[in-house]
């Protein structure tokens, strides 16, 4: 056999072998899935798709991932912990009022952490870290309601909070309503709704 045959396979553990030492294999499959879900959501595509916008071969997301869901799964890692750290953030240096515009922006800038964090499915306990969000916005509340509420009520209004906050961010990804209709900004919009829930008139 010539140098210049090839066995059967053998070109695709070849690339198998220079997709694991080109750069940085894990962070090329995590950020061709992250473009992925933005694009087609995290139920469009398949892990050979991921390895090819990677510029590796199938079988090299393997040597990190075990399947597509780990991937997934390591995906809504980051993104959770990128989303808690801002969220965090804004709470500290603006308080209530300054996590809502986070909490739109960070869907604006991020859909491919945003929809599997949020579409992918329910994460099992432990498998990655909501807390620290959620955590970081009860505290705001609690600073924002009215002295000797409970900890269990800002818990009640933080999860209110957060569901108005992914609605205004879901129409807004969905087109609706259309910036023409004249309708407040979405920021707009999610700031009146908090306002009102948290202090009723």
């Amino acid at each position: 056999m010539s140098t210049n045959d090839t066995l059967p396979g053998a070109e695709t553990d070849l690339a198998a072998r220079r997709g694991y030492h080109h750069g940085n294999l894990k962070e090329s499959l995590l950020e061709a899935a992250r473009r992925l879900v933005a694009e087609r959501g995290p139920n469009g595509f398949t892990l050979a798709e991921a390895a090819r916008l990677a510029g590796v071969s199938p079988s090299a997301p393997y040597r990190h991932f075990k399947d597509k869901e780990a991937l997934l799964q390591e995906l809504a890692q980051r993104g959770y912990a990128e989303f808690g750290a801002r969220m965090r953030a804004a709470g500290a240096e603006g308080g209530l009022a300054a996590m809502g515009p986070t909490y739109l922006r960070f869907a604006r800038e991020e859909p491919g952490y945003y929809s599997v964090m949020f579409a992918w499915r329910l994460p099992k306990e432990g498998e990655v870290d909501t807390n620290n969000s959620f955590t970081a916005l009860v505290s705001a509340i609690s600073r924002a309601v009215p002295e000797g509420a409970g900890r269990d009520h800002s818990r009640l209004l933080g999860l209110q909070v957060w569901a108005m906050s992914h609605g205004v961010a879901g129409l807004e990804r969905a087109g609706w309503p259309h910036p023409s209709s004249g309708v407040p900004t979405p920021e707009k919009v999610l700031g009146m709704a908090v306002e009102a829930l948290i202090r009723p008139r």
